[in-house]
């Protein structure tokens, strides 16, 4: 088995299609068939399954795909580390973060970053914190800046910044004249809540836990944006972090969440045991020594 039957399989598992995937990788169709045909004889499993013109991993390849994509992550990092041993300023640092950190939390950090080293390069992600902890895992990102700690015991995590999250209600809703709530103030209202996997989800669903009830789930959202114009439709209320300083969303009131546990962490997270090259491990220390400056938002 080689790396670059390895990739090309991974190119084919995306786009789900053997010609669409040779024209992406500019190698012949007939060739890439020949590699994935010889992959498998190694294998001695079929990796795809024929759906209609094009294909779709077997119950085989998706076992390999999630081995063959640490694979290439490996290999792509040590190529990294190599070229990047000589001038740890001029490398790149692939982050990941959850969505409403965009708007004002990472660019703030990678400006600061920058200042003093502007040859370093960044490709940034964004997805829910499941996701993040498993593009970390797999070796997709080098570093991960979400909320809340991963389970995952192979992954380190290091708190930056707490804050308060917040009850978001309608204009016109009966809490809205005040400026803090409780969860028990809304048990019974329908909720706009986050989906599964998303560490927002989890809190809320902790918050209503300790109040003995669970969430009237009315409709569901992955990003701060989406769940805020529900609350403003006045489809429910939600909870969120708080909107970016001066921010003002039309039609929503943020009223501060005074139960006890309405709180989160925002944290950066890491591969402990993988080999980082220079220009990461020179951003994961500015992280950790002045990522709490900055007031994140994660969701």
């Amino acid at each position: 088995m080689d790396l670059q039957s390895v990739r090309w399989f991974l190119a084919v598992a995306e786009q789900g299609h053997v010609t669409n995937a040779a024209s992406e990788l500019r190698v012949s169709q007939p060739g890439l068939s020949r590699a994935i045909a010889r992959l498998e004889r190694e294998l001695g499993v079929p990796l795809f399954d024929r759906v209609g013109r094009g294909v779709a991993l077997s119950r085989y390849g998706r076992v390999f795909a999630e081995h063959a994509r640490r694979l290439a992550a490996e290999e792509e990092a040590a190529r990294r580390a190599l070229a990047q041993a000589a001038d740890p300023e001029r490398g790149e640092v692939s982050l990941a973060f959850l969505h409403t950190q965009g708007p004002s939390f990472v660019p703030d950090l990678i400006r600061r970053y920058r200042r003093d080293r502007p040859g370093v390069a960044f490709r940034l992600s964004q997805d829910n914190s499941e996701r993040l902890a498993a593009m970390v895992l797999d070796g997709r990102a080098d570093l991960a800046i979400t909320s809340p700690p991963p389970a995952a015991p192979s992954l380190t995590w290091h708190p930056l910044v707490t804050e308060r999250l917040e009850l978001a209600v309608p204009a016109d809703h009966r809490l809205a004249a005040r400026s803090s709530a409780r969860v028990r103030d809304v048990l019974d209202e329908p909720f706009v809540a986050f989906r599964q996997g998303t560490g927002l989800r989890a809190l809320t669903e902790e918050l209503f836990e300790a109040c003995g009830a669970r969430p009237r789930v009315a409709f569901e959202g992955e990003e701060h944006s989406t769940v805020r114009g529900l609350v403003a439709a006045g489809l429910g209320v939600a909870i969120v972090a708080p909107p970016p300083a001066g921010e003002d969303v039309p039609g929503v009131r943020h009223l501060a969440l005074a139960d006890p546990g309405g709180v989160r962490t925002i944290g950066l997270v890491w591969a402990a045991e993988r080999t980082r090259p220079p220009v990461v491990e020179g951003f994961r220390a500015f992280v950790l020594e002045r990522g709490g400056e900055l007031r994140g938002s994660a969701n």
